[in-house]
């Protein structure tokens, strides 16, 4: 039999005098483990939501890996690479592609009789991979795209109507400029997104790949790149090593050179700032660990204060010093386990009330998203309990060895 567990169990079910110190020291360290491990979880819920939501609305708008012209991928200006069916075959079968598709950017100027505004019109062909902007429309329809003939049908932001009340069905004129000439195309809205996200919402208007490649001059097989999307984000750098060995460097029968950028170096930024959440939540698991484990050290102290009579009996039964600690730490186990059982109902029903509700807002100007973006991550939650647990187990080690200074002779007359 292990007595210590035994003893532990006796002592933790004897619910004895109410008036006991003990009592209000075990419920406070135990409502200090559930409310730092329903932080804990909830933290890490919602920096993993921020971090997938925003790093999803970035790829949607571009893609995981970028292949175009050198002068493109490398500045702003648009340069015409061949994109034909050979080139996109090898992009398919590169190692981690889940899909390939075809893009030409084009900037203009959309104009209404009371104001006009600075767009990059993108465009895409029926391969392009409608899932993103289809989840984020708001008001109309996304057309059929095509790289064979021009529908004349754009998709503009929510943003972007505002500023210059549109709808969709509505009709606007677009004028871009090449080499000191200027084309004027009429288009028909038909469709409009949100995605929150201001700097693309601001300027990406969406339509067929035909019109952006005429409007730029450039011949059928032509295009300001590839979009390359992986199956698994985490083999991202597999696939985009490939890319620079296979691909970069290689030229076109226009003599172009090829080249590649992922989304972290696209966008560094975004990702950078990203980044820096992950240090907010290593911030907020330490300090909540630190309450969790102040909260233990003191109840533990007094408990052992109060049953000091109990260890002095023991001692003088022949217990030894270490059956003793063994006792109190596996008390400290009851106490812990108890809490982190509160901390996960409180914490997961948290996660699934805002999942379900959306129930605190954000204001998407400042970061990106109406609400609350949160993720429920089972293997995180098991982690952050079995740490939780092994951290305030293992402070509590030290405070135990109080109780080898304890003699029975004088304990045994202590109240």
């Amino acid at each position: 039999m292990n007595l210590p567990l035994f003893l532990a169990r006796r002592i933790y079910s004897d619910q004895g005098d109410e008036r006991k110190v003990s009592r209000p020291a075990i419920r406070i360290a135990t409502i200090g483990v559930a409310i730092g491990l329903a932080v804990m979880i909830v933290s890490v819920s919602v920096v993993l939501g921020f971090k997938h939501t925003i790093r999803d609305k970035v790829i949607g708008f571009g893609s995981h890996i970028n292949v175009g012209n050198f002068m493109t991928v490398n500045g702003l200006d648009q340069y015409p690479i061949v994109m034909n069916d050979s080139m996109m075959q090898v992009l398919r079968k590169a190692p981690g592609v889940a899909h390939v598709q075809k893009y030409a950017m084009k900037q203009g100027i959309l104009k209404t009789d009371a104001d006009f505004l600075g767009v990059m019109l993108k465009g895409v062909d029926e391969h392009f991979d409608t899932t993103f902007i289809a989840r984020n429309m708001v008001e109309g329809h996304l057309p059929r795209f095509s790289a064979e003939k021009s529908s004349n049908q754009i998709v503009v932001s929510r943003l972007m109507a505002d500023q210059l009340m549109l709808k969709s069905g509505q009709k606007i004129f677009a004028y871009f400029f090449d080499k000191g000439n200027v084309r004027m195309r009429r288009f028909t809205i038909a469709g409009i997104y949100q995605t929150n996200l201001t700097m693309f919402d601001k300027q990406i208007v969406f339509t067929d790949l035909r019109t952006a490649v005429k409007l730029n001059g450039w011949e059928a097989d032509q295009a300001s790149g590839a979009e390359v999307l992986v199956t698994h984000f985490d083999q991202l750098q597999r696939t985009a090593d490939y890319m620079v060995n296979m691909v970069n460097r290689t030229t076109d029968r226009t003599g172009e050179t090829y080249s590649s950028s992922t989304i972290h170096e696209s966008y560094p930024a975004i990702f950078s700032w990203l980044g820096l959440l992950d240090l907010n939540v290593w911030i907020i698991l330490g300090l909540m660990i630190c309450v969790a484990g102040f909260t233990m050290i003191s109840g533990l102290l007094i408990i052992i204060l109060e049953r000091t009579s109990m260890i002095g009996v023991l001692k003088a039964v022949g217990a030894r010093n270490k059956t003793i600690r063994h006792t109190f730490l596996w008390f400290a186990v009851f106490i812990i386990g108890k809490g982190m059982l509160i901390g996960d109902v409180l914490g997961i029903g948290i996660i699934l009330l805002q999942k379900t509700t959306g129930l605190v807002k954000l204001d998407p100007s400042t970061y990106y998203v109406s609400t609350v973006p949160v993720e429920l991550h089972i293997p995180y939650i098991i982690l952050i309990n079995i740490a939780t647990l092994l951290i305030s187990v293992f402070v509590l080690i030290a405070p135990s060895y109080l109780i080898s200074h304890i003699h029975p002779a004088k304990s045994m007359r202590y109240e």
